[in-house]
């Protein structure tokens, strides 16, 4: 795995990955958001032919930034999961266990709809929004506030860089703005929303397996 980037907040440090990651160094987590897991599962069970090999890959690089930075606890901000239970849920449940000495917790999102129970059974703590100290971390409706800091997702942003020729390509960004951090999506599964940032705006790209800022 490439070496991570280091971008300061409210005097925190975060790491972030070309993984779609972020390392929290003070608070010794790792952050992400709409990993929809189950999602593959879900649209097999309509009929659709997705590998299941996409959910595997998912996970097993969960299991390498666990290994890679060594963090104490996980925090999801919103859709870990995509819909309904399924057998990638039941796996889940599995490879939740191998790693129970993680606190796991769970930004709710709007695909979050599985009952209370199903995340207790799997030691998930679930809140609607999660603060610690200035950092707010929320699903959808990033806040503006002036004091806190906000780490949403939801969007699953992306950036446009323009080539030589008139060409362009769109890829899953971090989007930084003055109060905001919108996150990729962690799941390659999932579609963008091209963002527009302004010059004083900080956009990093994920392109293949490197980071870089734009």
């Amino acid at each position: 795995m490439e070496a991570p980037i280091k971008h300061r907040v409210n005097n925190q440090t975060f790491w972030l990955s070309a993984t779609r990651t972020i390392f929290w160094e003070e608070q010794k987590a790792l952050i992400l958001s709409d990993l929809h897991f189950g999602k593959t599962g879900h649209f097999r069970k309509a009929g659709i032919a997705v590998p299941q090999s996409i959910y595997k890959e998912d996970l097993q690089r969960l299991i390498n930034l666990i290994q890679y930075f060594k963090p104490q606890q996980i925090i999801a901000v919103g859709d870990l999961f995509h819909s309904k239970v399924n057998l990638e849920l039941d796996l889940f449940k599995r490879w939740r266990k191998d790693f129970e000495e993680l606190n796991f917790l769970l930004v709710k999102g709007n695909h979050d709809i599985l009952k209370a129970g199903w995340y207790e059974d799997a030691d998930i703590k679930v809140t609607d929004e999660l603060l610690v100290n200035d950092i707010l971390f929320i699903h959808q409706h990033c806040e503006t506030r002036d004091d806190v800091f906000t780490f949403c997702g939801h969007i699953h942003p992306g950036v446009l860089i323009n080539g030589l020729g008139k060409q362009s390509l769109r890829f899953p960004c971090f989007y930084f703005t003055k109060n905001q951090c919108i996150l990729p999506a962690y799941s390659k599964f999932t579609g963008m929303a091209t963002i527009e940032p302004s010059s004083s705006d900080v956009v990093y790209a994920i392109v293949d397996d490197s980071i870089i800022r734009v």
